[in-house]
């Protein structure tokens, strides 16, 4: 049984004759009767007939002359904007409030592909959908329905992400304003930063606000992240058309980019200008590498597996390999991750780092030690040549926990499965 029930209005004509309220009136009736013991939410998208007005706190839907409606129509939230983006992302809020994940949308059959290619656009694979043709009849005519053909071409998908882009583009930034926090061990020649959480549109409270990944696992979609991404770019300077994300696997593989792209990737070094490459972090370290002498860079994600994998000397590895860079240039610096406050792994695992450096542990005899990523990360840099003068691992809020700043940074140990996601890139100026 679904959780929501939506019943789309949008777009269908009423005429004023009482026949057209009547079974409007059943229509609304059936659909309470069917729903209403066991939905969570019941919703209307009203249609350009209906006028919604709020009074308080609430929305009330009225059409004219037909007070029966009226009184059936508190039993349901309505949604009234200009656009359909507008209402569909007004509507996902409103479920995501309550936690929902199971929909019934209710549409005039015609109606069904358009509203499965704005609902493909703005819900993820946490959600499901279920369709169901909606009846409205006159004394058996259907009431006036506007004409819409039943195939969506390339063309109206376009149209589709265009409304949908800009309305997200038109909504205000959440928690404050985009923060980034920059090293001064790195050349002007690069742009660089490791995000915060402030500054996006992202609103579920571990997304909010400034969430820079989308999975069929969160409930961020696409577009919302594309559109945090692009304030981004806007702040910083670089193009998003450029712009590439490690693909996660917590081992050590290497992009070099120009070459082959793997299936998945912990680190990518580049040398061309323009493009950006960047690290996921949310507890795990992002980390950067410049080389100002051979202008080129680096990013690698570095949870404790990929640490003790070695993945940030495999970046740097790669960098000497395929762009002649000396380890005595390459600048590392260490974005913000889980602390030794909150981290911890069991006994076996920990001792892995024990045996790198005891200090990299605390409370070894216990059954979850606590670990420090961010000193093995150090301690393996400057075991691999680099310089410990050009590593970056304190200050500018780089080394405060991920985990116990939840004002500034999102937290895969704090929040669990729905957590945001901050990064670190850098691009060579072009």
């Amino acid at each position: 049984m679904a959780e929501a029930v939506l019943v789309d209005f949008f777009g269908l004509k009423f005429n004023s004759q009482k026949n057209s309220h009547q079974a409007l009136l059943k229509t609304l009736n059936a659909v309470r009767y069917h729903h209403a013991a066991k939905a969570k939410f019941l919703c209307i998208i009203c249609c350009s007939n209906i006028s919604c007005e709020r009074d308080g706190a609430h929305n009330h839907c009225e059409l004219e002359a037909s007070n029966g409606l009226s009184t059936l129509l508190r039993g349901f939230e309505t949604v009234s904007n200009p656009s359909m983006a507008a209402s569909l992302y007004t509507i996902k809020q409103k479920i995501d409030e309550k936690n929902l994940t199971s929909i019934k949308v209710i549409v005039p059959t015609h109606r069904k592909t358009l509203l499965k290619a704005f609902i493909d656009q703005l819900f993820t694979d946490v959600y499901s959908f279920e369709f169901e043709d909606l009846q409205v009849t006159s004394r058996g005519d259907p009431l006036k329905q506007s004409t819409e053909i039943n195939m969506i071409t390339a063309q109206e998908v376009e149209a589709i992400q265009n409304e949908i882009q800009t309305y997200l583009r038109s909504l205000p930034a959440l928690r404050g304003e985009l923060t980034i926090i920059t090293s001064p061990l790195i050349s002007d020649i690069f742009l660089h930063g490791f995000t915060t959480r402030t500054g996006g549109i992202s609103y579920i409270p571990t997304l909010s606000s400034f969430n820079l990944f989308s999975s069929s696992k969160r409930r961020d979609p696409k577009v919302v992240v594309q559109e945090n991404l692009r304030r981004l770019g806007n702040a910083v300077g670089f193009n998003v058309e450029k712009f590439y994300r490690i693909k996660t696997d917590h081992a050590n593989d290497v992009w070099i980019m120009g070459r082959k792209e793997p299936e998945s990737y912990d680190g990518i070094t580049t040398n061309q200008r323009g493009v950006t490459i960047a690290a996921l972090g949310a507890d795990c370290i992002p980390i950067v590498f410049a080389d100002p002498v051979r202008k080129s860079c680096g990013v690698a994600h570095a949870g404790w597996r990929g640490t003790l994998l070695g993945v940030a000397m495999a970046t740097v590895n790669a960098m000497i390999t395929e762009y002649g860079c000396n380890l005595e240039d390459i600048i590392v610096v260490l974005g913000p991750s889980v602390g030794p406050c909150c981290f911890t792994l069991p006994k076996e695992s920990a001792k892995e780092f024990h045996n790198l450096d005891p200090e990299c542990v605390r409370l070894f005899d216990s059954p979850n030690p606590y670990i420090d990523i961010r000193k093995a990360t150090r301690i393996l840099l400057e075991q691999g040549g680099i310089l410990p003068q050009n590593i970056q691992d304190l200050n500018q809020d780089l080394d405060l926990c991920t985990s116990c700043h939840p004002d500034k940074f999102f937290s895969h140990v704090r929040d669990g499965l729905n957590f945001g996601t901050q990064i670190g890139f850098i691009s060579i100026r072009e």
